[in-house]
């Protein structure tokens, strides 16, 4: 249980480093005008914050059931 909460957290920790490169590569890109490059960052990082929405709500939904118990 431990060692599982341990792979999320750092799973989580993992894609914020992630969205935070990406974010500051958007923003080079968009004060380039590199349009393309722009719209290609922008996609991976509403990917990264998908994954990262997932990966919170499992945690929370984990939390839930331990409550039930």
């Amino acid at each position: 249980m431990i060692t599982q909460h341990y792979n999320s957290i750092n799973f989580e920790n993992n894609l914020l480093k992630q969205i935070k490169i990406k974010e500051n590569q958007l923003k080079i890109a968009q004060e380039s005008n590199m349009l393309y490059v722009a719209e290609a960052l922008e996609e991976e990082l509403s990917k990264l914050q998908g994954q990262l929405s997932e990966s919170q709500n499992g945690e929370v939904q984990a939390l839930m059931s331990l409550l039930d118990d």
